[in-house]
């Protein structure tokens, strides 16, 4: 699938999990720790990315080469738990299986040829997803506040309070 559809088919499978949704109390507390753990790996990873400067090795990235999409899995699975729906964990599903693979690749390919001496060795010790539970490789970056409001990061920090609002009042609207 071409990863410019990413977006646009991301905003289809928000409104799928919307509408599909069967969200419970106990199922939007049992959701919101796997989102928000979901979107703590992702500020942690964006204030250590500098996209296309330089390599980052340090923090979550020193335990997955991805941890960005790490944490968005994170996230998607969290949003899927508090929706109830069947529905929406087979969307979800196809959306991160038909993007992420290619995607993933697609950026290690990039890696490798804008930093070649540091990505091998970093690839050597570092996960291609999964993450490690110990850090590996270089450890050449440093979390920094700015970087985490450059890569603008605080979109997804504010969208997921949204998303599981609205899930909430979808929980509360929803036919008996």
């Amino acid at each position: 699938m071409p990863s410019r559809l990413r977006v646009p088919l991301g905003y289809a499978v928000g409104a799928l999990v919307l509408a599909f949704a069967r969200p419970t109390l106990r199922t939007l507390l049992l959701g919101l720790p796997l989102a928000l753990a979901g979107e703590a790996v992702r500020l942690w990873a964006s204030g250590h990315i500098e996209k296309t400067r330089s390599l980052a090795t340090g923090g979550p990235y020193a335990h997955s080469r991805n941890p960005l999409y790490v944490g968005s899995l994170l996230m998607a699975v969290g949003v899927s738990v508090a929706s109830a729906s069947a529905w929406v964990f087979l969307a979800v599903g196809a959306y991160l299986l038909a993007f992420y693979p290619g995607v993933i690749r697609e950026e290690a390919a990039f890696l490798a040829t804008k930093f070649p001496d540091e990505y091998g060795t970093w690839a050597t010790d570092v996960p291609l997803f999964l993450p490690r539970l110990t850090p590996r490789g270089p450890r050449a970056s440093r979390f920094v506040w700015s970087r985490v409001r450059a890569n603008r990061e605080w979109r997804t920090a504010l969208a997921l309070p949204l998303v599981l609002a609205l899930l909430y009042a979808r929980g509360l609207w929803l036919p008996w």
